[in-house]
């Protein structure tokens, strides 16, 4: 089986002091599991382009760590440069690459930029896929007026109001995160030093003025040649000859020639394929022709033959002859069921235009779905190592008054927190059967019986808790397990309470025939 790979490509306001980039780089190297593909810095620009991949989990702490390191080095107070900025860490887009989705990225992005809002204080946009709102997909609407222009707006205009963070830019600036497809940056040097047609042609070639679908486009002047700087943000719509046979046809009109073109960071494989086989014209070309594709082909094969066989599954192991995991892990795992299940129905409903209304209250179900989530998991080996606590403290010496003395005070303590650690789950999961109602009652209809679903295991998984709660209690004293009781007995009767309002919603809303 793959592993989930997502590339990130964040630009830098930084060229002209290599020990600032290289600060940068080091940072990102400090996260295991990221690999750094590609760097470019451009001096007239001031810019540095990294492009890194690795595991989502990796590449959003490594993100973070750049986003950091850039902004204790870079005062934008201080900088210029020929490319638009509005931030240290002016942009970070996370990409798709293997066996993650689109969504999954939007979701990388908003947890990145809430963290990096919150603990650097510094503004953040979301953009492109991430975008809060439609004026917020194209990153030129944010960046409209640079550094400066924000700077004085962010505080008073209610447009330029961040998705996170405070309304107030430091040195640091503003930073835009988002995801989207890959993109190719592509810059045609002219040979002339006249930027004013480096401009034109832009102009031309751009779609924001009737040129190309998916261009960008500007002309600036780079180490003394006029340049036509690009953004391609869909090379299988927009092929990358078909910029360029344009430039060339733009140049003639103006009396110049390409002098020399450049990529910043990274092409996808298949956007050369497409070059090639369009000026060469090879007609009936396959990809898996190319000597590469095929060889990477063959080995990828061989190798899934003979992978080892993956490690026990947790089903597996609460099959197991042995006391641990057992009933209680069983009931957080559940609980962690219910909780992907509701992330579900939440992610259905964001992917759908028809529920665009309740777009912001399906973000924070899902990220609370989510947080909920990674707490049961964790629970289900917290409750066997509670278990296994307790099994130590009955094979404690009583030999003598003072050993049994301190076995049976390291037992109550032990059957205390065994018992502590189960009714954490049922307080968990009984707010995953909240959500599960939320996501029930707005969320995408062709998912209501998911989400009742989700109540129904969540509630399940609440019942099992409570029989783990009540067995590790029974003998201690009342004093110590009657608060813990009454506890488990609520929450159990707002369960059954919130399951009524789940199977009322299938027959109301869903209108499916359940009984009362």
């Amino acid at each position: 089986m793959t592993q989930p790979l997502v590339e990130c490509i964040p630009n830098f306001s930084e060229a002209r002091r290599p020990e600032v980039v290289e600060a940068i780089i080091q940072a990102i190297n400090s996260v295991p599991n990221v690999y750094i593909l590609d760097r470019h810095s451009d001096f007239d620009h001031n810019r540095t382009v990294i492009t890194f991949v690795g595991s989502p989990q990796a590449v959003e702490e490594a993100a973070f760590r750049a986003i950091a390191r850039a902004a204790e080095l870079i005062d934008l107070d201080k900088h210029t440069g020929a490319h638009p900025r509005i931030g240290a860490t002016d942009v970070v887009p996370f990409v798709p690459i293997q066996d993650i989705t689109m969504q999954e990225c939007v979701e990388m992005a908003r947890r990145l930029g809430k963290r990096v809002g919150e603990e650097l204080q510094i503004p953040v946009y979301l953009y492109e896929e991430a975008a809060s709102r439609p004026e917020r997909v194209n990153l030129e609407n944010i960046r409209r007026g640079q550094y400066e222009a924000l700077k004085e707006e962010i505080a008073t205009d209610p447009e330029r109001e961040p998705d996170f963070g405070p309304r107030r830019v430091g040195p640091a600036g503003a930073t835009v995160i988002g995801a989207r497809h890959p993109l190719i940056a592509f810059n045609v040097y002219l040979n002339t030093s006249d930027v004013s047609i480096a401009q034109k042609i832009a102009r031309a070639i751009r779609f924001s003025n009737g040129g190309l679908r998916y261009v960008k486009a500007m002309g600036v002047m780079v180490e003394g040649k006029a340049q036509v700087s690009m953004n391609l943000t869909n090379f299988r719509q927009t092929p990358v000859f078909r910029v360029m046979e344009m430039i060339r046809r733009e140049c003639e009109r103006y009396g110049v020639a390409v002098h020399h073109s450049e990529l910043v960071g990274l092409i996808p494989q298949e956007a050369l394929n497409d070059s090639a086989i369009w000026y060469l014209q090879l007609d009936g070309f396959e990809p898996s022709q190319i000597l590469e594709n095929r060889l990477s082909e063959v080995m990828r094969t061989q190798s899934s033959e003979t992978a080892p066989p993956q490690e026990t599954s947790f089903l597996e192991a609460l099959a197991a002859p042995t006391p641990t995991p057992g009933g209680g892990s069983a009931a957080a795992f559940t609980g962690a069921m219910a909780a992907a299940l509701v992330a579900m129905v939440a992610r259905l409903t964001l992917s759908k235009k028809k529920y665009e209304h309740v777009k912001p209250q399906m973000w924070q179900i899902l990220e609370e779905a989510e947080a909920l989530r990674h707490t049961l998991l964790e629970a289900v080996e917290e409750d066997a190592q509670a278990f296994e606590t307790v099994m130590a403290a009955l094979k404690l010496p009583k030999e003598t008054p003072e050993q049994e003395s301190a076995r049976q005070e390291a037992l109550q303590k032990a059957n205390l927190h065994a018992a502590e650690v189960p009714l954490k789950v049922a307080q968990t999961t009984f707010s995953v059967m909240e959500l599960a109602y939320q996501v029930a009652a707005l969320g995408n209809l062709n998912a209501i019986t998911d989400a009742a679903s989700a109540a129904t295991l969540a509630h399940s998984a609440i019942t099992c808790a409570g029989y783990n709660v009540r067995i590790n209690l029974s003998g201690l004293d009342l004093s110590l397990s009657q608060p813990l009781l009454d506890q488990i007995g609520a929450i159990e009767n707002q369960a059954a309470e919130s399951l009524k309002k789940v199977r009322a919603l299938l027959r109301d809303r869903g209108g499916l025939q359940i009984p009362d």
